[in-house]
């Protein structure tokens, strides 16, 4: 329906956010005697820019627009809905209000959705359907984009910039020599967010207060906007290469384990390495073996082929997933990309669970991918969860590890009854052992292993410190020194030598047993000269003992009857904290009580 003169007008939410009513009016394709706002849209758009969500932003802009062209013709009319009803309320639920508003007023409905349109004439209402731009035309970011952009920066009061080159070898390229003002930064947001409606290749992955993700065709792009950002902000990333599995150059031996042994991978490198390219190039790969391929994303963002099926995590919850991949049974999965612990348990979950993956990581160096499952997994189980670690340089894979689990004694340790399993880190090229993963009193250790199957001498420190806060439940002080890999010497005030023996020797044995070192105890021997007095008073707050001094952050001994009983470092507020079930405190609670003379000097 052409309309030259129209008496009365009702849009609806998708003519308003895409601006076509006031660009129609000021062009005079629209001279309508009345413009009619449904009251509910006006509430919805308030609130939706209330949460600072893109649409209520447009909305709203686009209403003031139409009240500076229209004037005293335009009004707002219609059933205001309750905060309560207001928060059930979406788009399509306000439409169909403004559409029965069109009817009650006998006004001309105008949309741009064909179903909704077609409702309204069902109705008996007078429609215009409003036709789109052409999907063929390029939008505004897309305009930035040539050959070699791997991804496009814009932000208000600053100058546009791109990113020009390949994976690793990039360089920062300015777009234009002016500023970018804040209505060219939303004008492109609406016509990305908008881009969906005439794009069957773009859809909002992510729409957060604040901020915006959508995935509109190879481009991934991220809008932000105050109050997240200080300005509003567009990035947009687009791949400029896809490889076949074969330009990487890999090892027979590498072939023939992706093929037939890896199924625990992951794919580490810095930002802008290449490794979601390196993901694609792998997954296609599998495909191309007749094997079921799936991809978990958040968000959408990796170019494959139809026969790939891509899964967001951002619209499925942990349990869903599991559940449909258990149910469809893939042969591999490609995660990308493991951000946070949701994501290492479900790769955890669905790994223990039988299912070959391939997660993507962020990692400077290769072990660091590993280290990032240790304390989300049991050391036992780290074998069966990755067995693999391909590291991507600049586009290329820079080095391979492989991780396997073996019962042995660590590396530098003598006795077989040391013994314990261990996970070995090989380079898997040149089968040398990197790294050791195995348990070290109560704390997972990794240990790096020198040419020669030396212990790096980060070990024994380790080791040293685990002994002497073994030994914190027995006194206040003590000294480790590893003589060997299993044998440690430790130094301990004389007197406490006895608590820490136990009765016939039962405790130190016990001590040994649980650290797996043989301890050699010894008397501590201070040389250290009695240094000045320091005045103190003593407050008792729960189970513990306070004692106050005016020396903050200074090493002080404490004596009883000149006997000396233990060395501690004040607080930043000059104060000891002492457990008063302890030794140490037990003691120094009983020399109060007996009035003692209790005397706190500097350690000299």
């Amino acid at each position: 329906m052409k309309a030259a003169n129209i008496d009365k007008l009702v849009p609806d939410s998708s003519v308003l956010i895409e601006e076509i009513l006031s660009k129609k009016i000021k062009t005079g394709e629209f001279k309508a005697d009345m413009i009619i706002i449904s009251e509910s849209m006006l509430q919805l758009f308030e609130q939706e820019a209330a949460k600072e969500k893109a649409a209520g932003y447009l909305g709203l802009d686009e209403l003031a627009a139409l009240k500076k062209v229209a004037g005293e013709k335009m009004k707002v009319a219609g059933k205001r809905i309750s905060t309560a009803e207001l928060n059930r309320l979406n788009f399509d639920e306000t439409d169909a209000l403004a559409r029965q508003l069109a009817f009650d007023e006998g006004a001309i409905f105008v949309t741009t959705s064909k179903s909704k349109h077609t409702a309204a004439e069902a109705m008996g209402i007078r429609t215009i359907l409003v036709a789109l731009e052409e999907t063929g035309r390029k939008l505004k970011i897309e305009t930035f984009f040539d050959a070699t952009t791997m991804s496009v920066h814009l932000k208000e009061g600053v100058q546009p910039y791109a990113k020009k080159g390949f994976p690793g070898r990039w360089d920062f390229v300015s777009l234009m020599n002016k500023e970018m003002a804040q209505d060219e930064i939303k004008e492109i947001s609406r016509e990305i967010i908008e881009s969906p409606k005439e794009k069957p290749d773009s859809f909002v992955e992510i729409e957060r207060p604040g901020s915006t993700i959508v995935q509109m065709g190879l481009h991934r792009i991220v809008i932000t906007r105050p109050p997240f950002s200080d300005g509003w902000e567009i990035t947009a990333v687009k791949p400029i290469k896809q490889l076949n599995i074969n330009e990487y150059n890999m090892s027979p031996e590498l072939t023939k384990r992706i093929n037939e042994e890896a199924s625990g991978i992951l794919i580490a490198g810095a930002p802008g390495n290449g490794k979601t390219t390196f993901a694609s190039s792998l997954a296609e790969y599998y495909a191309s073996q007749r094997k079921t391929v799936k991809t978990l994303e958040a968000p959408r963002d990796m170019v494959l082929s139809p026969a790939i099926t891509q899964y967001s995590i951002s619209h499925g919850e942990a349990q869903e997933i599991h559940d449909i991949l258990l149910l469809s049974r893939p042969d591999y999965c490609v995660f990308d990309e493991m951000r946070n612990t949701k994501d290492f348990a479900l790769y955890i979950d669905l790994r223990l669970a039988g299912i070959g993956l391939a997660g993507v990581v962020h990692a400077t160096n290769p072990i660091d991918a590993i280290q990032r499952f240790i304390g989300r997994a049991e050391l036992g189980t780290i074998p069966q969860i990755l067995d693999t670690v391909i590291f991507i340089k600049e586009g290329k894979i820079g080095k391979v590890l492989s991780v396997k689990m073996t019962v042995k004694m660590p590396t530098g340790m003598t006795e077989a009854d040391l013994a314990r399993p261990v996970v070995e880190v090989r380079d898997f090229e040149t089968k040398q052992l990197e790294y050791e993963i195995y348990s070290y009193g109560e704390e997972t250790v990794m240990i790096p292993v020198v040419a020669g199957g030396e212990k790096a001498s980060a070990a024994h420190s380790l080791a040293a410190r685990q002994i002497e806060n073994a030994m914190m439940d027995y006194t206040a002080s003590a000294q480790a020194e590893m003589v060997s890999g299993n044998k440690a010497k430790v130094y301990v005030p004389e007197r406490d030598m006895a608590r820490i023996i136990g009765k016939e020797g039962r405790t130190i044995t016990e001590i040994e047993r649980r650290l797996g070192v043989s301890i050699q105890l010894e008397p501590m021997k201070s040389t250290r000269e009695e240094g000045k007095p320091l005045n103190f008073t003593v407050k008792e707050r729960g189970n513990s003992i306070l004692l106050y001094t005016s020396k903050p952050g200074e090493s002080v001994e404490a004596f009883i009857d000149g006997a000396f009983l233990f060395t501690s470092t004040t607080s930043k507020r000059g104060e000891i904290k002492i457990n008063k079930n302890g030794p140490i405190g037990k003691e120094l609670v009983k020399a109060l009580d007996l009035g003692k003379k209790v005397e706190l000097k500097i350690a000299a």
